[in-house]
Parts: structure tokens; sequence; C-alpha cells
């Protein structure tokens, strides 16, 4: 475990959660992990790339993951993840390479569960990013050249899938204010705005830490 620190981002569809992530990344001088993460877990896992981005953030049975878990605590994953199936193959390998990115490096990591994964860590900060139906709606319409109501289903279709996957797999709630440390929306600041906020809140965090 390190001091490093590392920002995790969850996000609502078309809040710009991404590009507040990047702009975070830069500002801090450090690499920012969103699809990166699954090179990444492909890499130090063996498995297929294109497994990772079929099973990304994508929710998976609560009795499969209670599998996922007893295989964990067991010590499966240290030893080639088993035989067990995919899915599970796939969760442990991203949750293990969010901790060696945590142990290696100050970075910024965006969804997959992170904040969980990193919840013992002493120098984590966990976000998440809202925003006005409108602004989330423009901001698909234009990234993904979408009608108003084509860009509504994928709102509702990626968040539903984010909070799926993330209620199965962690011990909170995705979107509950007592998930995280900071919500921002970033319809009220903007992405610069947003950036600036966690970037002090950051520093709050750690200043009230150290008082300890």
């Amino acid at each position: 475990m390190s001091g490093n620190l590392i920002i995790t981002i969850g996000r609502q569809s078309g809040s710009g959660g991404k590009l507040i992530g990047e702009k975070l990344a830069e500002k801090m001088g450090v690499k920012c992990y969103d699809k990166e993460l699954l090179s990444q877990a492909a890499k130090h896992s063996g498995l297929c790339q294109e497994l990772f981005e079929k099973h990304d953030e994508r929710p998976t049975s609560s009795f499969l993951y209670s599998l996922v878990m007893d295989s964990y605590s067991m010590g499966y994953a240290a030893a080639g993840y088993s035989d067990m199936p995919i899915n599970h193959k796939i969760f442990l390998a991203q949750f293990d390479t969010i901790k060696k990115l945590a142990d290696e490096e100050s970075c910024v990591i965006i969804g997959r569960c992170a904040d969980y994964a990193l919840e013992d860590y002493p120098n984590v900060v966990s976000v998440f990013i809202a925003g006005d139906e409108k602004d989330k709606l423009e901001r698909i319409k234009t990234l993904y050249n979408l009608n108003e109501d084509r860009a509504k289903e994928v709102i509702v279709k990626t968040d539903k899938k984010r909070s799926s996957y993330y209620n199965y797999y962690s011990n909170k709630r995705w979107g509950d204010p007592r998930s995280y440390d900071l919500c921002l929306n970033s319809s009220s600041v903007g992405p610069d705005g947003a950036v600036e906020a966690i970037l002090a809140f950051a520093k709050l965090k750690q200043q009230w830490k150290n008082r300890k």
C-alpha cells in the first residue's frame, strides 16, 4: 500500500466525468485510466483485451458475485484466477490491476469500482460527477450525433448498466452521496471548475487527515 494520491471518478452518462478526469490528470501531471485500464488488466492477466471490453462495467448476478468474492478471498486470483468463469476473471483482473496502479503511481481512475477496490488506501479521493439533464442530453447528442430521444435512451441504459455493476461488486450504492468523498454537479461549475474543486477538496482531505 502506497502514499500515492489516487482520485477515482464515478459519473453519470453525459456528465462529462471522463473529460473532467482527463483534465484533472493533466493538471496533476499524472495518467488518467479509463479504457486504458482494460488494456493494463489484459496485459497483466494474460486474458484477451476483447473480453474486457465485452464485460466492461457490466453487471453479473449476485450469486456469481458471491463466488467471485469467495474465490478472491481464497487467493485464487494470485494463482492465475483458477478455472473460474470468464466474468469472474475479468472482475478480479481489473480489481488487481487497480491496486497495482495505486501501488505504483498517483493517477486518476474512471469508474470500474476503483473507489471500492482502493477503500483501504489512505490517499484516495472518491468523486461522483452528476449533471443537469439538459446538459447531459446535449453532450450525448453532440458526442454520438444522436437525436434527443436516442440520447435519452443512451443515458438511461448507460447509467443502469453502471449502477448495476457498482451495486453488485461494491458494498455501496452508485450515485449515493454516502458512497463518495465528494459529489459534484458539473453543470454548476463546468469541467474546469470541477477540476479545481476536486483538487481543493483533495488538499483539504489530506490536511484534515494529517491533523488526526
